[in-house]
C-alpha cells in the first residue's frame, strides 16, 4: 500500500500549507466515489480530489485532471454544496497518523450563522469513504458510501449518527517515538521476517517502508529479529528514529519508482526507496504530483474494467451458450459421420428378415460387409415388425445424411461467433480511455448484441475515433497493431497498402498488425519483432511458442457480410514466437 501513514502526513502538510485560507468556489462528483472540489487560495485555483474508489483511494491536489461531470449532480454532491460550498477551509491535519485526512470548513448554514464541518476521508481499501461530520455535534450529514448494520455490525455511516473513527489499531505510533528497549522486545516478540514485524508492529508503516529501514541499516528483511545481534537491532532503532523525527519535522523527497524495462510504476513514497536502486526515480517537491502520476494510468484500467462488468459478464453468458450449442454440433456431426452404420444395418435386416419375428429385442447375423465376415448384433423394437425395424434404420440413415450437410453450416456460423466474441472480449481488455470502449459498445449495439440505450443516435462508422497503437522495429519501419474490431478494420481495408505485409496469430483472437513496408525487402528481426507484438496483442500473450501467420496485405480480403474484423487470407506463412513485455516496451519507445 503506498499510501501509508508518511504519505499521508506528508500529504496533510503540503494540503495545509496550500489550501488553508482558501474558499470553495464549486464541486462537482465525476465518479459515483469520487469528489472534486474547486479551491481559491492566495489568487491561485486548486483542484482537490477526493476518492474512495475501493481500488485506488486517495487524496491530492489536480494538475492534469480532466473527467467529465454528470448533466444531473448527484444527490452527494449537491449536499456538499449545500453545507460547504462558499466555505473556508480553516485546517487539514491527519488523524492519529492513520490514513486518515480530515479537512475542517467554516461556512453559513441556512440561518446564516457560522458553522464548522469536517470532512473525513478514509483511505482504508474496499472500506474507504468521504464523510462530512457536523464539528460541533460530531454528527454525520451523510457519507459518500453509507454502512449500516447489515453492512457492518461494528461501526454504521449513516446519517445523525455520531460520527466515531474506526477501531484503533494494536499498533505503536511511531511519530511519538518509542524507547530501544521497547524498539528491540517488540521486534524480538514477532515470529517472522523483520520487515513484517515493523510494519506489523509499528502505525503507519508499509511493507516498502519496512524494506527501506532494513535497507538503510544493512540487515536483511527477511532475517529474524530473534536471530540479530543488539548491535544489529541498536543501528535499525537509530535509522528508524531518524526517519520519523524527519517525517516528524515535515522533512520529505517525494519520488516515484519506475522500472524502465518493463515501462511500468513499482511504487511511490515520500521518502527515497533506495533498496529500488537500479530503477528510475522520477523526483518532485509535491507528493500531490507524484500521486496523480502514479495513479492516472491505473484509475483509467479501474474504471474501464467497472464500467464493462455488465458487458463482459453478458459477453461471457453468449459465449458459454456458444461452447455448449458447439459441443452439442459436434457431437451431432459424429453421428452424422457414421451414418453408413445404420444403412448396413438396415440392408443386412432386409437380407435376413426372413429370420425375424415380431416380438424380438435383437437378432445376431453374419456381417457380409464386413471383410472378415464377423456377426453383428443388432438391435430391434419389438413392437415393430420386421420390415418396419429395417426401414426404421433406413431412415435414421438419411436423416443423418441430411442433418450432416445442415450441421456443417451451423458449426461454421457457430465458429465464427465465437472468434468474433473473443475477440471483443480480448478489445475490451486492449481498451486504454473510455473512447475505446465506446466503439466496441457502438459495435455490439450495431449488430444486435447489446441493448441500445434510451434516444441511441447510431453514429456513422467511416473515420477511427481512436488510434491504433503504433510501434517503430529495429531497422525502422513502422508498425501498426488494432486494439479492436474497428480499429482491425481500418488497418486492413484503409490504412495497409497491396505489398505492406499483414499479420494476425494463427487460430487463436488478436489484433491485425501491419508492416509500413510497401513492398521493401524487410529484416528477419523486423518480421520477429512485429511477429512479438502480434502474439502479446492476442489471447495467447501468456503462453509460448505463439503461431502468428503473415502475408502480403493482397492476399487478405473480408468476405461480403462478415463481422467486423473477420478477414480470410491465403498463401501465408507461420512464425512462432514467445511475447515478452520487455520487448514490447523497447519497441513503442
Amino acid at each position: 500500500m503506498a499510501l501509508d501513514g508518511l504519505v499521508i502526513h506528508s500529504l496533510a502538510h503540503e494540503l495545509h500549507s496550500k489550501l488553508v485560507g482558501g474558499k470553495i468556489d464549486k464541486i462537482h462528483q465525476p465518479e459515483n466515489d469520487e469528489l472534486v472540489l474547486y479551491i481559491r487560495n492566495n489568487k491561485e485555483n486548486f483542484k482537490l480530489v477526493l476518492s474512495s474508489s475501493a481500488s485506488n483511494p486517495r487524496v491530492y491536489i489536480a494538475n492534469d485532471y480532466k473527467k467529465e461531470n454528470p448533466i444531473k449532480a448527484p444527490m452527494f454532491c449537491m449536499l456538499f454544496r449545500k453545507y460547504i460550498q462558499g466555505g473556508i477551509i480553516t485546517e487539514i491535519s491527519q488523524v492519529n497518523f492513520e490514513r486518515i485526512i480530515k479537512i475542517s470548513i467554516e461556512s453559513f448554514d441556512e440561518l446564516k450563522e457560522k458553522t464548522t464541518k469536517d470532512i473525513y476521508i478514509e483511505i482504508m481499501g474496499r472500506h474507504s469513504n468521504i464523510i462530512l461530520v457536523q464539528q460541533k455535534e460530531e454528527k454525520i450529514i451523510d457519507s459518500i458510501k453509507r454502512i449500516p448494520p447489515s453492512i457492518s455490525r461494528v461501526r454504521q455511516l449513516l446519517p445523525n449518527l455520531t460520527y466515531e473513527l474506526p477501531p484503533a489499531q494494536d499498533k505503536i505510533n511511531p511519530i511519538k517515538g518509542t524507547s530501544i528497549k521497547s524498539f528491540i522486545n517488540t521486534l524480538r516478540e514477532f515470529d517472522g521476517p523483520l520487515f513484517k514485524g515493523i510494519y506489523s508492529k509499528f502505525l503507519g508503516v508499509s511493507p516498502c517502508v519496512a524494506r527501506e529501514i532494513c535497507h538503510r541499516s544493512n540487515l536483511n528483511p527477511n532475517d529474524k529479529a530473534e536471530n540479530m545481534s543488539r548491535d544489529e537491532l541498536s543501528i535499525l532503532y537509530r535509522i528508524f528514529s531518524d526517519l520519523f523525527t524527519k517525517i516528524k519535522n515535515n522533512e520529505y523527497s517525494p519520488c516515484i519508482v519506475i522500472d524502465e524495462k518493463l515501462d511500468k510504476v513499482i511504487d511511490f513514497s515520500c521518502i527515497d526507496l533506495t533498496y529500488l536502486d537500479g530503477n528510475k526515480f522520477i523526483r518532485n517537491d509535491s507528493i500531490s504530483q507524484i500521486i496523480e502520476d502514479y495513479y492516472k494510468t491505473k484509475d483509467i484500467k479501474d474504471r474501464i474494467h467497472q464500467r464493462t462488468s455488465d458487458l463482459r459478464k453478458s459477453i461471457s453468458i453468449k459465449l458459454d451458450r456458444l461452447y455448449h450449442k458447439q459441443k452439442k454440433i459436434e457431437k451431432e456431426l459424429i453421428d452424422a459421420d457414421n451414418a453408413d452404420i445404420y444403412k448396413v444395418r438396415g440392408e443386412l435386416l432386409t437380407a435376413y428378415i426372413y429370420m425375424i419375428e415380431k416380438g424380438m429385442k435383437s437378432i445376431e447375423v453374419a456381417n457380409f460387409y464386413d471383410e472378415n465376415y464377423s456377426n453383428i448384433t443388432i438391435s430391434l423394437n419389438e413392437n415393430l415388425t420386421p420390415s418396419e425395424n429395417a426401414q426404421k434404420y433406413f431412415k435414421k440413415y438419411s436423416k443423418l445424411k441430411t442433418a450432416k450437410k445442415e450441421l456443417t453450416s451451423q458449426i461454421e456460423i457457430c465458429n465464427e461467433e465465437i472468434e468474433y466474441l473473443e475477440n471483443i472480449m480480448l478489445g475490451i481488455e486492449n481498451c486504454e480511455n473510455l473512447e475505446e470502449l465506446e466503439d466496441i459498445k457502438e459495435e455490439l449495439i450495431r449488430l444486435g448484441y447489446a441493448k441500445s440505450p434510451h434516444k441511441y443516435k447510431a453514429k456513422k462508422d467511416i473515420d477511427l475515433t481512436t488510434k491504433p497503437n503504433q510501434f517503430i522495429s529495429s531497422d525502422g519501419f513502422t508498425i501498426l497493431v488494432g486494439k479492436n474490431n474497428k480499429q482491425n478494420d481500418y488497418l486492413t481495408l484503409r490504412i495497409a497498402d497491396p505489398e505492406d505485409i499483414w499479420m494476425h496469430t494463427k487460430n487463436i483472437p488478436g489484433s491485425h498488425v501491419i508492416i509500413k513496408c510497401a513492398g521493401q525487402n524487410i529484416s528477419d528481426e523486423t518480421l520477429y519483432e512485429s511477429a512479438m507484438l502480434a502474439a502479446y496483442y492476442s489471447k495467447g500473450r501468456m503462453s509460448s511458442q505463439v503461431p502468428v501467420d503473415y502475408t502480403l496485405k493482397k492476399h487478405v480480403k473480408k468476405p461480403s457480410g462478415s463481422k467486423p474484423g473477420m478477414v480470410i487470407y491465403e498463401t501465408n506463412s507461420t512464425i512462432y514466437v514467445t511475447p515478452t513485455e520487455e520487448m514490447i516496451v523497447k519497441l513503442k519507445k
